[in-house]
């Protein structure tokens, strides 16, 4: 008599596919079925095209594996990395992404991964791929707190140089930029593009990158009918500097309270410590009483704010910095245009995200399954200010860094929970809960998860 093959009781609950159980409706005969039954082998199709139109399912669990130097190897399931985990031929690396190290030699043999890089300015999307499925994929969003905490450091440093170092004569020598300057903001972001993808390399062997460039026209963009030696004869021609055109353009009248004759003032309308820039647009007169109630918050003005470009100038500037740094690191890239991406995508029926733009880079066969992507937020790594002290008490300035940082990861009471900040000279710390925040001990903590630089959906992880 021929031996039945052993019934599958396993159903995934991610997976396109409705799951479905075991009753006593069920016949002896695994060929039947009926309806909320399940016989073996019954998810044969499970995400088969899971991603077309608007349907953005994610199934696969990785485990990403580093051999005994601490090199990337590639990844495992789940069950095979509990099973390495209970033998002791692993340890733990890191919570997440989860990441195991073996504590034994193996052979390493690797495939081949392609990761695509949708670089932005706000928002980097990336996803690894092998011929087969999808290994990582995630959303990255950076800092914007760049211009903001440069400009306090600028008041500090007026401030000391005021007050402390007045004798001192002042040098002008030491102003020179570099070949290659680029703003701190600028920079900044140049450089987290290369971290994160520095960052996927520790976590996979791959071994070909591809970054989608693109440059814009910004005055195409304005103007779409602009041609020609139409480029030359902008706005400002024949203008010293913006504040004349913007005296100009405003006929040397507040635009409040509509004073003429009188001394004036140009204005920002979002001040440049908050992202604004020199743009004619952002810029406004108004007189001295306006400006000075507008300073003070005491007044605020009903003006229509144009788009600004920052995005496009930022791409504009960086487009093939990304690519000539990664080369210098000994990568093996490659790129392809936003127009590009844009037709690929549309041609297979996917929604637009940065994920999907990333995947879409990567490789153009949608057949190949997909992973469970993270949401990944760029994280401050030292707060370097003084400490600042509530209203009524006596401010201290903190000499010592605190080894456990905001949005760190700690274990209480066998739970995880995320760090808000902390208190009483460090020795407690105030943790996120379902119920609002809460003040524990340090000498509480049971085990304790550095946050180096990226902060990895622990919301959507924990919640």
């Amino acid at each position: 008599m021929q031996k039945l093959r052993q019934r599958n009781t396993y159903t995934p609950t991610d997976t396109s596919l409705v799951g479905s159980r075991c009753d006593s409706e069920l016949n002896k005969d695994e060929s039947l079925s009926v309806q909320r039954s399940k016989t073996c082998l019954n998810n044969s199709e499970e995400n088969l095209r899971q991603h077309t139109d608007d349907s953005d399912l994610r199934v696969l669990n990785i485990v990403y594996v580093l051999n005994q130097r601490g090199k990337p190897l590639m990844p495992t399931n789940p069950r095979k990395a509990r099973l390495l985990l209970k033998q002791d031929k692993a340890s733990v690396v890191r919570r997440i992404p989860f990441t195991i190290q073996l504590l034994y030699a193996t052979g390493e043999s690797k495939q081949k991964i392609t990761l695509g890089v949708d670089s932005g300015y706000q928002y980097v999307g990336l996803s690894a791929v092998t011929e087969k499925c999808e290994l990582f994929s995630a959303t990255v969003k950076l800092r914007t707190d760049i211009v903001k905490l440069l400009t306090a450091r600028r008041i500090y440093r007026r401030t000391r140089r005021s007050r402390k170092t007045w004798y001192r004569q002042p040098r002008f020598l030491n102003r020179k930029k570099e070949k290659g300057w680029l703003p701190p903001s600028i920079q900044h972001r140049l450089d987290s593009h290369l971290r994160i993808i520095e960052f996927v390399k520790r976590l996979l062997p791959i071994t070909k990158i591809i970054v989608e460039v693109a440059a814009f026209d910004i005055q195409k963009i304005k103007n779409t009918d602009i041609e020609g030696k139409e480029y030359q004869n902008g706005e400002q021609k024949d203008f010293w500097n913006v504040r004349e055109y913007v005296l100009y353009r405003d006929n040397h009248t507040c635009q409040h309270c509509h004073a003429k004759g009188i001394v004036l003032e140009v204005h920002h309308i979002i001040p440049r410590s908050n992202g604004g820039t020199d743009r004619p647009n952002n810029q406004i007169t108004l007189c001295l009483k306006c400006h000075e109630q507008v300073t003070q918050n005491k007044l605020t003005l009903k003006i229509y704010l144009s788009k600004e470009f920052k995005a496009e100038t930022f791409m504009s500037i960086i487009r093939w910095k990304i690519v000539d740094r990664l080369k210098e690191l000994g990568n093996a890239v490659e790129y392809t245009y936003g127009y590009i991406t844009k037709f690929k995508r549309s041609d297979l029926h996917i929604v637009k995200s940065h994920i999907n733009d990333a995947f879409v880079i990567a490789t153009s066969n949608l057949e190949k399954e997909r992973c469970i992507s993270y949401d990944v937020i760029q994280k401050r790594r030292n707060n370097r200010k003084l400490r600042q002290c509530r209203k009524g008490y006596k401010p201290s300035i903190r000499k010592r860094r605190y080894h456990i940082q905001p949005k760190d990861v700690v274990v209480i009471n066998k739970k995880l929970h995320i760090v808000v900040g902390m208190s009483n000279y460090g020795k407690e710390i105030t943790v996120k809960t379902s119920l609002g925040e809460r003040d524990y001990s340090i000498k509480k903590i049971e085990r304790h998860y550095y946050v180096n630089g990226w902060l990895f959906n622990l919301v959507t992880f924990f919640n």
